[in-house]
């Protein structure tokens, strides 16, 4: 199979921009050119593509996704075990901390009565407090 960065980007679901700047990242390695000057991907260059895509969409970073790729390589699953758990472990810590934010706002909200001076307003009086909600 060969494919040109648009129909790769096509498959992938991703831009062709986005596949430039993944090459140029060192993520994706760059292309070769067929005769006619075209870049040339084919089936390595889509599953590692959609790899990459994937592991976005689960929050890892273009350097977390690098160290998957070279674990991925070895097979080392205890690494790979390993780094997965770490980014639950930093999902859970922000879903934590967006719990006490919105229970907080929640809060405020309930108590603000919705008209009055600004000086009465509970919102704007935690915002002005120097400790957090």
């Amino acid at each position: 199979m060969s494919l040109t960065i648009g129909a790769l980007a096509k498959r992938a679901g991703v831009a062709i921009d986005t596949v430039r700047f993944y090459e140029r990242n060192g993520l994706l390695a760059p292309a070769g050119r067929s005769a006619s000057g075209y870049r040339s991907y084919g089936e390595e260059e889509l599953k590692r593509l959609l790899f990459i895509r994937r592991a976005k969409s689960l929050g890892f970073a273009l350097d977390d996704i690098r160290a998957l790729l070279a674990l991925s390589a070895e097979r080392d699953v205890a690494r790979v075990r390993l780094a997965a758990q770490r980014k639950l472990d930093d999902i859970e810590q922000r879903i934590a901390e967006l719990e006490r934010i919105r229970n907080g706002l929640r809060t405020l909200v309930e108590a603000c009565p919705g008209h009055g001076r600004g000086e009465s307003c509970p919102i704007l009086g935690a915002l002005s407090q120097e400790q957090s909600v």
